[in-house]
């Protein structure tokens, strides 16, 4: 069997031609064998790039395949785990197998919430941001949401990337590198050994945490959820000038969507209750400090951060449901005039 570090060039340039190089195919049936954790991992990274570039092989697998490599989440090695989640995001990018991923969300959510693992958060989040959840998912959701903010605000254990770092420190794929930008790290999750580190951007976790929660959030099932749900007393911290742009960007959108949430007829129907510690008080309550955050960021040297912050600012003083009539914006603006 050829070597599962490489996809050989002979069956790209196959590819290109038209031509089926069987790659992809026997990949797949070889981890149908029983292999140690090594194997195991390594050719799941290999069907996760050749998933990426032989489009037509991809395309061509079926719905057993999918069965397969989501059976891997059932491994007892993370690493295992982490390959079978990245394989399947792979395959979430073509559109016949998205339904059949879907049903794997429930499993997806429960590692995420009950394997502390940096590796295995970030891989499972970069899955179900490409996925469209579904509504049975909701209950699981409901369950994992604590864990989610849990996630968001913890501090994993951080290295700089030196500049010239040796063969064995990690294995690197094209693919792996085009992340979003920002200072480059080692990230060691719990599980991880040190000599196999993974290159991420400091900020990554956060960046896809609060991706799935803002489009969790436009779930009026949820958003009192989401609301309700106890934060770090610091959780404000987030939108502070000195972090990265990437990620203010996104807490952002999160902030202006909840905002935009709690303020229509069908979320005011109901009297909510918040707990002291909850999200809604940290951004909405009488005692946030959001407002001084916002003020700030209005002159943040990033035009997306001001021209979002400016979003969350018109939100929480012009409610949707009041139509953005200038008149009563200027009549709601005592939200910021509180805290001058």
């Amino acid at each position: 069997m050829k070597s599962v570090h490489d996809i050989p060039g002979l069956a790209i340039e196959r590819e290109r031609l038209g031509r089926d190089s069987g790659e992809l195919r026997r990949l797949l049936n070889s981890l149908e064998s029983k292999q140690d954790e090594y194997t195991r991992s390594m050719i799941l990274h290999s069907v996760t790039r050749c998933v990426y570039l032989l489009e037509a092989e991809a395309s061509a697998c079926n719905a057993d395949d999918i069965v397969l490599v989501a059976s891997m989440l059932d491994d007892k090695e993370n690493s295992v785990k982490i390959q079978a989640l990245n394989t399947l995001k792979a395959f979430s990018g073509i559109r016949k197998f998205r339904l059949q991923i879907q049903e794997h969300s429930i499993k997806v959510l429960e590692l995420m919430s009950t394997v502390w693992d940096s590796e295995l958060h970030i891989a499972s989040l970069r899955l179900l941001n490409n996925i469209p959840l579904p509504d049975f998912a909701h209950p699981q959701l409901r369950r994992v949401m604590p864990a989610l903010m849990e996630i968001l605000q913890s501090d994993y254990i951080l290295a700089q990337v030196p500049q010239h770092h040796g063969p064995r420190s990690v294995y690197l794929t094209a693919l792996d590198q085009h992340l979003e930008g920002g200072e480059k790290i080692y990230l060691l999750g719990s599980g991880s050994d040190s000599s196999a580190f993974s290159c991420f951007t400091i900020s990554f976790i956060q960046v896809q945490v609060i991706r799935l929660l803002s489009s969790l959030a436009q779930k009026n099932d949820l958003l009192y959820d989401i609301l309700n749900c106890q934060v770090h007393s610091n959780f404000l911290n987030l939108f502070q000038a000195t972090q990265p742009g990437s990620l203010l960007f996104e807490v952002l959108v999160f902030a202006e969507r909840l905002s935009e949430g709690r303020n229509t007829p069908h979320y005011h129907a109901v009297k909510w209750h918040y707990n002291e510690q909850s999200l809604h008080e940290a951004l909405f309550g009488d005692e946030s400090r959001l407002a001084d955050r916002l003020l700030a960021l209005v002159i943040h040297p990033e035009e997306e951060v001001q021209i979002q912050a400016c979003k969350v600012i018109v939100s929480l003083q012009c409610p949707r449901d009041m139509g953005l009539r200038p008149s009563l914006c200027q009549a709601s603006h005592s939200y910021f005039n509180n805290r001058e």
